[in-house]
């Protein structure tokens, strides 16, 4: 630094501009994300007709993160299922169905009824709930 009454060196103006334009960075890339993840949510919502706030208790009360990684869901864990950050970029859900809003929800509330050979149990969850929970498991990034 400069002493008392000198100007700042040419270095510490640009090591100051530099952090300040790494700042406006930051906000503006949390912004974005912001607005995608809203988007993603509005989505959501109008695919499944559900509301992503009601899934986590939902998703508690059914004992869904026993078997599976919910990201947001305190405890979601388990390790029998495939992690469920990314179901809206799948393909197949359960490896059988075509990812709609419809079959998810549908999978959720019976998955036997799709493939009677799946680990997945039936959780008693409702039709309800289960457009809960499918619109928050779209709304995730």
């Amino acid at each position: 630094m400069s002493k008392p009454g000198q100007r700042w060196s040419t270095a510490a103006l640009l090591f100051a501009a530099v952090l300040l334009c790494a700042g406006a960075l930051g906000l503006i890339a949390a912004g974005y994300s912001y607005k995608a993840a809203m988007e993603r949510r509005s989505a959501a919502i109008a695919v499944t007709g559900g509301n992503p706030e009601h899934a986590q208790a939902a998703i508690i009360r059914h004992g869904c993160g026993g078997c599976q990684i919910i990201p947001g869901i305190s405890g979601a864990s388990g390790k029998v299922g495939p992690p469920l950050e990314d179901v809206a970029r799948r393909v197949y859900i359960g490896g059988v169905l075509p990812n709609t809003a419809a079959n998810l929800v549908d999978w959720i509330v019976d998955p036997h009824d799709a493939d009677p050979r799946t680990a997945m149990p039936a959780t008693g969850i409702s039709p309800a709930e289960a457009r809960d929970v499918a619109a928050y498991l779209y709304s995730l990034q």
